[in-house]
This record gives structure tokens, sequence and C-alpha cells, in this order.
């Protein structure tokens, strides 16, 4: 049975997954540490250092540029590839000079705020008040604390566009977005299943960004089909 490896995003733990953990608690799971490096090559080496021989490889938001990170240094170590809420593009200017302005803030005034000011992108519009949601991501957050969050932030700075790679990938893949997720919307995970050969594309309803927590039974269903296959997808 293959080993899973689970890469967080942004000042996530692995609470993120943790519905996911206990679905596929019949398989090695390695939820992987994505706190020490300001770069995703760094971050990618150390996951694979960590990591069994051969695994299936699931990231979601950050943990989906190490994911492809991973691909690219360790083809022939992934079985297969799922990619959560994320994209395939470099950073724009002007999301770069908002986590600059986030960098700042933690240094300057202390990182409280940053949960609270980060929340309301995380989660879909609907679970903006939910407040066990909200305490659960600022928990992660916490665990992760600021200096953690300032070499993340710099690595997702520094990541590269991903969209020329994204053709030579040939194992297994799933795309999964939630349809409210405006950090990551759904067109830029279209377009990486326009981009990754024979790749599923799942949309999940009523879910925002941080999906294996907003839906879990939807994600964990549809990363039990994926990694219960036995070939590549059927091409479109």
């Amino acid at each position: 049975m293959e080993p899973l490896v689970l890469v967080p995003g942004l000042l996530c733990t692995q609470t993120l997954y943790a519905p996911q953990i206990v679905a596929f608690a019949d398989r090695q799971i390695l939820v992987a540490d994505h706190r020490g490096h300001d770069s995703i090559a760094a971050i990618a080496r150390d996951v694979l250092t960590a990591a069994p021989d051969r695994f299936a490889l699931c990231g979601l938001s950050m943990g989906g540029y190490i994911a492809l990170e991973i691909l690219r240094q360790a083809p022939e170590r992934v079985s297969r590839l799922a990619l959560l809420d994320t994209n395939a593009r470099a950073d724009t200017p002007e999301q770069t000079e908002r986590r600059n302005v986030l960098i700042r803030l933690t240094e300057d005034r202390g990182f409280a705020r940053v949960p609270e000011l980060l929340y309301p992108g995380f989660v879909h519009e609907n679970r903006r008040d939910d407040a066990e949601l909200k305490a659960t991501v600022v928990e992660m957050a916490e665990e992760t604390g600021p200096d953690a969050f300032i070499r993340q932030t710099r690595a997702i700075i520094g990541r590269m566009d991903s969209r020329p790679f994204l053709p030579q990938i040939t194992c297994p893949t799933l795309v999964l977005v939630g349809a409210g997720d405006t950090l990551t919307p759904p067109d830029l995970s279209r377009e990486m299943h326009g981009l990754i050969p024979g790749s599923t594309l799942e949309i999940v309803p009523d879910c925002g960004h941080l999906s294996t927590l907003e839906a879990p039974g939807a994600i964990t269903a549809a990363l039990k089909c994926w990694i219960g296959s036995t070939s590549a997808f059927s091409p479109r």
C-alpha cells in the first residue's frame, strides 16, 4: 500500500489534514514539516529526505507549490499527485507587496493580528463567522509561529512559475478546489488541469480555500478515488 505524504499550507499544521489522516489510517502517512526554510526548493529537499522511497503526494495551497517542486526534484519517487486549492503561477507584484506588508507587521508589531487578518480569505464566505473553524485556524498559526511564518512567506514570494513544467507530469493527478476559494480561485485549477495530461478536476461547492477542513467528506472521497486508481486518469 502506497505511503502518503501530506504537505500543509501557509500557517497550517497536520491539523489541516486531520480528517484525512483518520480516513487513511491504514497506510503510512508523513505530514511534511515546511517551517524550516525560506525557499520552496530547500523545503522540498527536506521533505524528500524524510519521505519513503516512493509515495503518493498531496499538497494544499503552499503545500501545492512544494509538491510541484518535489515532483521536479524526484519524479521517480512520486506515484501520484493531488493539488488542492493551489496554483502553478509565480507571485504577482501585488501579491508580493501584500505578503511583505504582513512580514513587516509581524516584525514591527507582533504576530497576533496576522491570523485574524488572513482568516476571512482562508475560508468560504459562509464560514467567516464559524468560531470553531476560526479557532482551529488560529491554533495552527500559533503553533507555526512568527519566525516560521516569515520563512514560509518568503518561500512563497520566491516560488517559480510551474506552468511550463505541468505538461511533463505523467503520474495520476487530481486537481481540486473549493468553488468559493478566493485566494486560489477555480480558474487557476482549471488552468492546471488543462496543462497536466490526463488529470482529474474536482470543484467542491460551498467550500473555500481550506477545503480539507471545510468539506472533509467531499475531499476525503475525492482523495480515496485518486489514491485507489491503478493507472493514469483517462485523457479528457
